[in-house]
C-alpha cells in the first residue's frame, strides 16, 4: 500500500473497530463536511450508518481517506485527472470480498 508523505504528520490511528465522523476528521486532518462529500465521490468509502443516521468508519476507510487527501495535497497531478486516479488507486487498496 502506498504510504504518502503527506500523511506522516497525521496522527496514528488507533485499534479501533469503528470511529465516529469527528475521529476521522482528527485522524485524517479534514473536515466533516468535506468527509461526507467525499462519501458521494468515492462509492468506495462506505462508513456504517447506525442510530439516527450516524456514521461509523471503519479503519480501512480511514486509509482511503488519507490516501485521497494526499493526493489531492500533490500539486503535480492536475485536478482534472485526479479523481480517475483516485478510483483507481482505491481499486488497488481495497481488500478482496470474501463470498460466503
Amino acid at each position: 500500500m502506498l504510504e504518502p508523505s503527506n500523511n506522516n504528520e497525521l496522527p496514528v490511528i488507533p485499534a479501533k473497530c469503528y470511529f465516529s465522523i469527528g475521529e476521522v476528521s482528527e485522524l485524517c486532518g479534514v473536515k466533516p463536511h468535506v468527509l461526507r462529500y467525499w462519501e458521494q465521490e468515492f462509492s468506495e468509502i462506505k462508513p456504517v450508518k447506525r442510530q439516527g443516521n450516524r456514521r461509523y468508519y471503519q479503519h480501512h476507510d480511514v486509509l482511503i481517506i488519507r490516501q485521497i487527501r494526499s493526493l489531492l495535497m500533490s500539486k503535480a497531478i492536475p485536478l482534472v485527472v485526479r479523481k480517475p486516479i483516485y478510483q483507481v488507486l482505491i481499486q488497488k487498496m481495497m481488500p478482496p470480498l470474501r463470498n460466503n
